[in-house]
């Protein structure tokens, strides 16, 4: 009897060991991704990637930017993610304290403007802020830019999200309030009231609904990012994509690791893949994207951005006022 207790406990003792040591490799070979990218965008990098690192067993988690902070942050004692991928430099500068540092092996070949100061920051590809407009119901309405969206025609038939759980529709904010202020933030306050009036109380969950919701007829025009609006021109959607005449603000759409990521290694290696000349060349050639290396010819279906008036933003004004700004939106939005 004791001989059998003792060959079970040896047993047991094995299949411990055996599972824990199977788990230990599961979480070595894995990487969870957070991000608030189409499944559109996200998969194809991820294939590529799968097929150069056959041996990561990857996880894509996709929802909303501020769903994913919160998530990260409830998180941060015991991370389940391991990379926030797609989201503005100034959100992820925001959380900061979220993210670790890390410099990719690419970072030299990214563009100098674009390459973030910030080494937990690694921007991925170039994002101005568009409108997107459908052809068939915008009709003979002129839509040349942020002007053109106060048209009482207009009234009900624009697309725009809570710019307090969307980071590209933070970037719109940011960017009608300096183009609309003729630089000075302070004095595009005025015409931020008066879209929100036009909006006819319709202000969307999410920045996939304001492009979903255009290319579905549902709205005649919307304020998004380009990528998303290309994308419905290579399908054929009726679709047309419009820089506005008084200034883009084009950023940089980046990613970075989060702290503690129990799968480091593995989340380090997809930031060395996102910035490589491979998914560069597939971020510009089948994603209708922008790349940020510099080593890539331009994009076929996208106006080259000397074509575009091109605007800047004081970072650090945006970083200092952006709790600020987003509550003088609310108070806009509650007639406060």
């Amino acid at each position: 009897m004791k001989k059998i207790i003792i060959l079970f406990l040896l047993s047991l003792t094995t299949m411990v060991s055996i599972f824990s040591c199977s788990k230990k490799e599961e979480n070595t070979n894995s990487l969870v991704i957070y991000t608030p990218a189409t499944r559109f965008f996200i998969d194809r990098l991820v294939e590529d990637f799968k097929q150069k690192n056959p041996d990561i067993n990857v996880e894509i988690i996709i929802a909303g930017t501020a769903e994913i902070i919160k998530r990260i942050d409830a998180e941060k004692n015991d991370p389940l993610g391991d990379i926030f991928f797609a989201a503005n430099e100034n959100i992820l500068k925001y959380n900061s304290n979220l993210f670790e540092e890390y410099v990719s092996t690419n970072a030299d070949n990214i563009y100098d403007d674009y390459r973030s100061k910030e080494k937990y920051i690694t921007g991925f590809m170039l994002s101005p802020s568009v409108l997107i407009v459908n052809t068939n119901l915008i009709k003979d309405i002129k839509i040349e830019g942020y002007a053109d969206l106060l048209n009482p025609a207009l009234k009900g038939k624009i697309a725009f999200n809570d710019p307090t759980t969307s980071s590209s529709s933070f970037e719109q904010l940011v960017n009608m309030l300096y183009s609309m202020g003729n630089g000075n933030p302070d004095n595009g306050w005025e015409y931020v009231q008066k879209l929100y009036a036009n909006l006819d109380g319709k202000l969307l969950s999410s920045s996939s609904a304001v492009y979903k919701g255009v290319a579905d007829s549902e709205y005649a025009v919307g304020l998004t990012f380009e990528s998303a609006a290309a994308n419905y021109i290579h399908t054929g959607s009726p679709i047309e994509v419009v820089y506005m005449k008084e200034g883009v603000l084009t950023k940089a759409h980046s990613m970075a690791i989060i702290k503690n990521a129990k799968h480091l290694e593995n989340a380090k290696r997809f930031v060395d893949y996102v910035t490589s000349y491979d998914a560069q060349k597939i971020i510009n050639d089948e994603l209708f994207t922008r790349a940020i290396i510099k080593n890539l010819e331009g994009s076929q279906i996208l106006i080259p951005l000397e074509q575009i008036n091109d605007i800047k933003e004081d970072e650090e004004k945006v970083d200092a006022n952006k709790d600020a700004w987003l509550e003088k939106f609310k108070n806009i939005v509650t007639g406060a």
